[in-house]
């Protein structure tokens, strides 16, 4: 009884204090650290690029429908030879390590996985909507989140704490609002010829992305900007031209050119382009689990798009999901990820532990075990304060030595002068003297 009593004792007391830090936490509170100018940037900046992506597919939808194009890899090479044109170019013009052929030599292989990992991930969610329904597109393309969290807890080595997946617990809610608001609204367009192979591709899709997104983060924060838009440029346009000339050259060749389609392809590639321009602007500011997080709202901007441009019909279940997705954001970013320290840092904690002690024994043996020496070293201190002194008094007895000397000199100069004087009457009395006698013989 005694036992089971104070087990209920021990769990009565950890549950209070479970429940007094909670109230502790809440207390200490601050909104203004979790709504910070840095967070309302990130989200405005996430936005952005969601805006880019809906442009991108208002562009590809309006070429689909009223001019029958569908050409991904012709889309896709616009921009990859945009990029080469911008960026690789500036790699050319760099001397030194960031030059372009010592970026080949060594990592040249890197970037061509990178650049093949890229385009098939823009082809293969694109070729998706030929299979799968926009419903399927929707709610498996929100598989790239959790890649991203594993590849960036394995390659980046971000650890996450249980906040992190709340929100994006959050999050995927959100966009599982806005897919039944689409089925609401009857908006569950799309084939259905084959919907294991498209929902296939678009796991495949947000595999790729996923990779993408956190080698784009790695180079970015690790070493350049302009060097990974500049790879990836180069051998994006190599890979989507081969591509391009394999796959779609029947349809490129009937595509019937006009006014309205080179203004569809060239607003395409611009959005595009601006889009991978700007991106890893935003991913050195936060990562790539949070842009993703914000870029959820994609769907969301093409549909208030399509309800003017399409004649979409609306439901209140949008607003819903996009105050959701918004509230997971807050809450992902609220708290930060921080990353495993590296094997120099672990290095160097290592040493400064070993250090501190190798110095705590050293003072415990000073201590315990060293009576003798430290004897030994009063003795010496004593001695070295001893040498000091001696010669302290040594200065002090050639001071005083000087000054005797000088006071001699003085008392010897004083009696000099002493003598002068008693000299000098004598010798005027003897000069009277023989005056008078004189005075005397002439008498």
């Amino acid at each position: 009884m005694a036992t089971e009593q104070s087990g209920d004792e021990l769990s009565f007391s950890r549950n209070k204090n479970q429940s007094t830090g909670l109230m502790m936490r809440i207390r200490k509170f601050n909104p203004r650290e979790v709504f910070t100018w840095k967070l309302a940037k990130t989200w405005a900046m996430g936005q952005g690029l969601a805006v880019l992506i809906c442009g991108t597919a208002i562009c590809s939808q309006y070429l689909a429908t009223n001019f029958q194009v569908n050409t991904p890899m012709l889309q896709s090479f616009l921009n990859y030879i945009l990029l080469c044109v911008t960026y690789t170019t500036m790699l050319l013009c760099r001397r030194g390590d960031g030059n372009i052929l010592q970026i080949l030599k060594k990592r040249g292989w890197k970037y061509l996985l990178l650049g093949l990992v890229d385009v098939e991930a823009n082809y293969t969610v694109v070729k998706a909507y030929q299979y799968t329904t926009i419903t399927s597109v929707q709610l498996l393309d929100c598989f790239v989140v959790p890649v991203l969290m594993v590849l960036s807890w394995w390659i980046l080595k971000i650890r996450y704490k249980m906040v992190h997946f709340v929100a994006v617990c959050i999050c995927l809610l959100g966009v599982g609002a806005m897919v039944g608001a689409d089925l609401l609204a009857g908006r569950d367009q799309g084939s259905t010829s084959n919907i294991l192979l498209g929902d296939g591709l678009v796991l495949l899709s947000a595999v790729l992305y996923a990779i993408s997104n956190v080698s784009q983060e790695y180079t970015v924060k690790n070493l350049s900007r302009v060097e990974f838009l500049g790879m990836l440029g180069l051998f994006g346009t190599i890979i989507s031209t081969v591509q391009m000339v394999i796959l779609e050259r029947n349809e490129v060749a009937k595509i019937q050119w006009s006014w309205e389609v080179v203004l569809l392809f060239s607003a395409f590639a611009v959005c595009m382009y601006t889009l991978y321009s700007c991106m890893p602007l935003v991913m050195k500011l936060s990562s790539a689990t949070s842009i993703n997080l914000s870029l959820l709202t994609t769907d969301l901007f093409s549909l208030f798009s399509g309800i003017f441009l399409f004649q979409y019909n609306f439901s209140g279940l949008y607003l819903v999901s996009l105050v959701v997705i918004l509230i997971g954001f807050i809450t992902y970013n609220a708290v930060p990820t921080p990353a495993a320290p590296t094997e120099e840092e672990e290095e160097e904690r290592s040493r400064a532990a070993t250090d501190l002690t190798t110095s705590s024994s050293v003072c415990e043996q000073g201590r315990y075990y060293g009576a003798a020496a430290s004897q030994s070293e009063i003795t010496k201190q004593e001695v070295s304060v001893r040498i000091p002194a001696e010669e302290v008094e040594d200065d002090e007895e050639e001071q005083k030595a000087d000054v005797e000397k000088k006071d001699r000199r003085k008392e010897e100069k004083k009696r000099r002068r002493k003598k002068r004087r008693h000299s000098e009457p004598s010798q005027n009395h003897r000069g009277g003297s023989d005056f008078a006698v004189g005075c005397s013989t002439k008498m």
